[in-house]
């Protein structure tokens, strides 16, 4: 085996020949030419890339390495860790996009020369991008002599799709592998904080975007909220990580479209009040940010924060002097409230701030002095409400608080804007159905909507409308403006929900629009309702499988894609009947890219009326077939989807046998705690065409009985639960 030789696990191995684990252990068994392990554990052995490759090959399972898996392979498999090797691909990077001649010339030597010469030129453009004083530091010729032959092939990914998406599928790809060591934020979440604190000052309002001077992220994890700030701005981040803040800054630079063209800018210390860097300008140092401030005299326009949470390890001992601490200091209890004021404390007179809160930072009593400081002198100005599954801890609704540095130019203002997004954020709301939540199943776009709506209305209204005393931002139960001096009791409690009034609409007059639909849905329902059944004799019949079908071009069988901007259908819309509900995931690449580049598999696979959608996990039989209100959209995780030729097989004949309990039984698989289903082993009958049709027929008149029962459930408990809130709150009289 070659020295260096990237090394993959059977998981990478399944991922290039695009099959299970299993297979790959029944590959090792059967054949005794299969590559031998190189390292690894007995329980996880790692084996030679190029051999793998090779025996794939000579096998007839690999036609051709998608170049991205390669690239992949080979960066976690890289001797000095997955980290190392990013960080140099990010370098080799920056050098491929500022200086595309240069990379040229240093590429056209053999590795050991290449290894040698590298250093020099990566040292010049790091210094453009970042300074002298950097968290990206100069590899050494040693360092780099094993990375050269994934820097190649790195530099070979981003001629076919750009530096910037090479490097991000790269970085993301690190994050799915390691889901739990950092907390992400997702970039809806980010975009929306952002739009808040761009939109917050007249100019912004008037032109829709007022894009910062500067910005700051004090707690910058993988560099979401920067990445979402546009207009030409400095950024300035700190992380606790210093491999994280190495990859946050690679990312960042990379993120720009523009090459680093001239000297990097002055440090931190010369970017007192709008002084310092110039547009464009990018710094990032590593720290604890609460301990050890890296940037101690900067002032910027914004802030941007997703701090951590709960912490008691924050420096509550230490810091009980420090002069951040305006508004109070922070019990040991409330790490949040210091986060908070850190943010206030570099901010100039009138700046805004955004940052992501637990939500009981709105209402623990250890923090309401410190609360109640914020209110009086203006500093906190809207508090918003996200729905359960917007960002980490996914199962709890997460706050944003939104605030302004006051100053003699920025007096205190009145009210406090309080907005609750958990209806709009759900698309079964106002269908009676419970909220769901869950972070597949959040439209971002009404989030948005809802919260910048109320914030922009707050805003240029200054709080009150004069003519008739209420305020412009105030929508029963979504939004409402709260004078400051009713909040000011014994809790000085900020949750949205405790302060937010009834939806408007409600009363007996909805209720009884309720009532009606639940009549009219109980008569379709019953309408719909099968005849007695006939009794007929077991019927003796020829069976095939999915699995013979696909193999003789009856039909289709692909898995879940990813990418792409069409809404996804999620598995829990296949369940509950509804309309697609799932935003596709970020950092895939979009439909169209080109071959090789991004992979064939994060490409978006649209759904065309007539596919059998079928779920892979829960072993319930359930299916559906796709009309043409669902027709364009995604499919979604832990779906399969069968696409059946017309002139062969009835869709609904397909769905209906597929959802036979001991069909589902037989190709359901209970090893582990999950059951999966492999819906090649599912099995339906050899009938004629014209035959297939008379069940579907059947079929199909089913499943709209199904469907008006899901209704029926859902009015019915909109109406039970309308009826006990209406007794209740009095707008409904007892008969």
């Amino acid at each position: 085996m070659p020295e260096n030789s990237t090394e993959v696990t059977a998981a990478g191995i399944a991922r290039l020949a695009g099959v299970g684990r299993a297979a790959v252990s029944n590959w090792r068994r059967r054949h005794a030419d299969f590559p031998r392990p190189v390292g690894g554990t007995d329980t996880s052995p790692s084996f030679s890339l190029p051999e793998v490759e090779s025996w794939l090959r000579d096998q007839g399972k690999l036609a051709e390495v998608p170049l991205r898996e390669r690239v992949w392979q080979q960066l976690s498999g890289h001797p000095a860790g997955t980290v190392t090797a990013l960080i140099h691909a990010g370098c080799a990077l920056l050098l491929v996009r500022d200086r595309p001649t240069a990379w040229l010339e240093i590429t056209a030597v053999s590795d050991p020369r290449m290894a040698g010469v590298l250093p020099g030129a990566l040292d010049d453009v790091l210094t453009a991008h970042f300074g002298s004083e950097r968290v990206v530091h100069t590899p050494s010729e040693a360092a780099l002599l094993p990375s050269v032959p994934l820097l190649r092939a790195a530099a070979e990914l981003a001629a076919g799709v750009g530096v910037r998406k090479a490097f991000e599928f790269l970085f993301v790809r690190r994050l799915d592998a390691n889901p739990r060591q950092h907390t992400l934020t997702p970039p809806d979440l980010a975009e929306l904080m952002t739009a808040l604190a761009e939109q917050g000052g007249p100019a912004g309002r008037r032109t829709g975007k007022r894009p910062a001077r500067a910005v700051l992220d004090p707690a910058a994890g993988t560099g979401a909220l920067l990445r979402a700030v546009g207009g030409s701005t400095a950024l300035y981040a700190q992380e606790a990580d210093p491999d994280l803040a190495a990859l946050t800054a690679l990312r960042l630079a990379l993120d720009s479209e523009e090459a680093a063209g001239a000297p990097a800018a002055a440090g931190p210390a010369g970017a007192t009040g709008h002084a310092g860097p110039g547009a464009g300008a990018l710094v990032v140092r590593t720290g604890d940010t609460l301990r050890a401030d890296a940037f101690p005299q900067l002032v910027v326009d914004t802030v941007l924060c997703h701090p951590p949470f709960n912490e008691r390890n924050w420096g509550h001992d230490e810091l009980a002097y420090d002069p951040r601490w305006e508004y109070g200091f922070p019990a040991r209890t409330e790490s949040e409230l210091a986060w908070v004021q850190h943010a206030l404390a570099h901010l100039r007179e009138g700046g805004t701030a955004v940052l992501l809160m637990p939500p009981a930072a709105a209402s623990r009593r250890s923090g309401r002095r410190i609360r109640a400081d914020l209110l009086r002198r203006g500093a906190l100005r809207a508090v918003v409400a996200l729905p359960a599954g917007a960002a980490p801890p996914y199962g709890i609704p997460l706050h944003l608080w939104v605030l302004r540095r006051p100053g003699a130019g920025h007096p205190a203002a009145p009210e406090l804007l309080l907005v609750d997004t958990a209806d709009s954020a759900d698309p079964g709301a106002g269908t009676g159905s419970a909220p769901s939540g869950g972070r597949d199943r959040i439209d971002w776009t009404a989030v948005r909507s809802t919260a910048l709506d109320a914030w922009h209305a707050f805003a240029d209204g200054g709080g009150k409308d004069r003519t008739d005393g209420e305020g412009r931002a105030d929508r029963p139960g979504v939004s409402r403006t709260v004078p400051v001096i009713d909040l000011l009791d014994d809790d000085v409690d900020l949750a949205p929900a405790r302060h937010l009034p009834p939806p408007a609409g409600g009363g007996a007059a909805e209720l009884a629009r309720v009532r009606e639909r639940l009549d009219e849905t109980l008569k379709l329902t019953a309408r719909l309702a099968p005849p007695p059944a006939a009794p007929a004799e077991p019927a003796r019949r020829t069976l095939t499988t999915v699995g013979e079908l696909a193999r003789a071009g009856a039909l289709e069988l692909h898995t879940s894609s990813g990418g792409g901007t069409a809404p996804v259908l999620t598995e829990h819309d296949v369940l509950a009947g509804t309309a697609p509900s799932g935003t596709a995931p970020s950092g895939t690449a979009p439909s169209g890219a080109p071959a090789g580049a991004a992979g064939r598999e994060d490409e978006p696979l649209l759904l065309e009326e007539g596919d059998v959608i079928v779920p892979v996990l829960g072993g319930g039989s359930v299916t559906r077939v796709v009309d043409e209100a669902t027709a364009g959209a995604a499919l979604g995780r832990n779906l399969q989807l069968l696409r059946p030729d017309p002139t062969a097989l009835d869709p609904w004949f397909l769905a209906g046998f597929l959802r036979g309990t001991a069909n589902n039984r037989q190709a359901s698989s209970y090893a582990s705690t999950a059951t999966r289903l492999d819906a090649r082993r599912l099995q339906l009958p050899r009938l004629p065409l014209a035959e297939q049709r008379q069940y579907g027929a059947q079929f199909r008149a089913l499943a709209a009985f199904e469907d008006a029962l899901r209704t029926t459930g859902r009015l019915g408990g909109q109406l039970v639960q309308g009826m006990y809130d209406g007794l209740t709150d009095g707008s409904v009289a007892p008969k």
